[in-house]
């Protein structure tokens, strides 16, 4: 789970009384049940079967539900499986069973819609069996009505009967993430306990804590306990169950199409290790599925992505040192963390890196829109330490040396230099959390310039402990 920390807020009397108005209105907008879901919309997930009304004597005595994420996706889908359940009932009675099977395949999303499960096949001991659609109460809003599947089961005294039910599932999320679940719950109507219950998970590709987010709540999903990694595949296992709502499984991965793209760079720079372009994508990749809304993942996996970005942009500028787009890139990967690490530990060097790398992107180029569009987020973030003015951008925070351009540099003549200033803490404020902007792939023609200017970055005193919010 992401670690809860704590914050010093200070508010203007004016800020006070625009959000006691705008709590009003959210307490307005928030009055009906269906709407007060802040996260994205939950498509249909898995779910056991359901017996009839009648008491029954047949046990759920094993389950394997395979869950196979899909490679490719329609454009507006975030990410589809194909789920494969297969259950071992057993008439544990002395009489002969015979009853209406259900299975719901329509669910609130929390925002008064019921998306359905599709590409339904149901089989019982190898044989495929047509369901019938009926009208039930909804799972969770009983007072709603949803179609659920119903097909009729004979259960022999004493004999196990197979049955698989497949079909399509919807993942659930906002790029770059995406969750996919399975209701263990509804198999709690079968006589006693599951006997075990086998969950996998299987990528189309290797399985790792990079594309698994395993420890954290990602807004609307986190991945259940007890996973065990197996090649591109996930496993959690499960004996003698008497299933109720806080064993139903859920899984948060990295969307195939956006780790695709990871996998994409990191062959091209496995290809060519001198394609500083390549190495400034696979940069731009990690750090696409780093950051959420607000703060970046913390989890194991999340932490070597930011790493993996701060190496790959290195590399990529290395090769590079005259691209300011790839500056502008590192400069919004590095401020993005300082801004969000602030609150709990200090961020001062990697903070005036960021500054750093984005005054020299605007030395390279200084009207291109990215550019511009990065440095003004971490001029949001670091109003103290970046400056604006008629004149442009000034960086009280760094000692300005400016590299000087060479004989083939068509650079326009650089600002003077300035004195040293206090460097205050990079403690975040109460603006607006950064922008999610990143650098285009490809260069905008700029002409080369010869060697490798780097910008020195001088700390200069102490940072003070904290700075107060810029107003809006």
């Amino acid at each position: 789970m992401t670690k809860t920390r704590e914050k010093i807020h200070r508010f203007s009397p004016t800020k006070l009384a625009l959000g006691a108005g705008l709590g009003l209105l959210a307490a307005l907008l928030l009055a009906t049940p269906s709407l007060a879901d802040i996260a994205p919309p939950h498509q249909p997930p898995g779910s056991n079967l359901v017996p009839g009304e009648e008491a029954t004597r047949v046990r759920m005595l094993a389950e394997t539900v395979l869950i196979e994420v899909l490679a490719d996706a329609p454009a507006d889908s975030l990410g589809q499986a194909r789920v494969s359940a297969d259950f071992t009932m057993r008439n544990l009675g002395s009489q002969d069973e015979t009853m209406a099977v259900r299975f719901p395949i329509a669910f609130s999303d929390g925002f008064s819609n019921y998306p359905e499960i599709e590409n339904i096949e149901i089989r019982v001991n190898g044989a495929r069996l047509v369901f019938r659609r009926i009208d039930e109460p909804e799972f969770y809003y009983e007072d709603e009505q949803v179609p659920w599947a119903e097909f009729e089961v004979s259960f022999p005294a004493g004999k196990d009967v197979s049955i698989q039910v497949s079909y399509d599932l919807e993942g659930t999320g906002e790029y770059p993430f995406v969750a996919f679940y399975y209701l263990l719950q509804t198999g709690a109507g079968w006589q006693d306990s599951i006997g075990s219950g086998e969950i996998i998970v299987r990528l189309p590709y290797a399985a790792d804590p990079q594309n698994v987010i395993l420890d954290e709540q990602i807004g609307w999903s986190q991945t259940t306990t007890g996973a065990v990694f197996s090649g591109s595949e996930i496993h959690w296992r499960f004996t003698d169950l008497e299933p109720s709502d806080q064993d139903n499984f859920e899984v948060s991965l990295v969307m195939p199409q956006a780790w695709k793209q990871v996998l994409v760079e990191r062959e091209k720079v496995a290809t060519d290790p001198q394609d500083g372009e390549a190495w400034g994508r696979l940069g731009k990749a990690y750090k696409a599925i780093w950051p959420y809304r607000k703060g970046f993942r913390e989890d194991a996996g999340g932490i070597e992505l930011y790493q993996l970005s701060v190496a790959a942009y290195e590399q990529a500028l290395s090769l590079l040192p005259e691209d300011a787009l790839w500056h502008a890139g590192f400069a919004d990967l590095l401020s993005t963390h300082a801004y969000w690490a602030g609150y709990a530990q200090d961020t001062t060097e990697e903070t005036v890196r960021a500054l750093g790398e984005i005054r020299l992107a605007l030395l390279l180029a200084p009207n291109d829109p990215k550019v511009l569009e990065i440095a003004e987020a971490i001029y949001f973030m670091f109003p103290d330490g970046m400056t604006l003015s008629d004149e442009g951008y000034d960086f009280p925070w760094l000692t300005a040396t400016p590299p000087q351009p060479t004989a083939a540099s068509t650079l326009t003549p650089q600002p003077t230099e300035t004195e040293p200033a206090p460097t205050p803490s990079p403690q975040p404020t109460e603006a607006a959390a950064p922008s999610e902007a990143a650098e285009p792939d490809a260069q905008t023609g700029q002409p080369p310039l010869c060697g490798a200017a780097l910008l020195p970055l001088i700390l200069s005193a102490v940072f003070i402990s904290r700075r107060k919010p810029r107003e809006a």
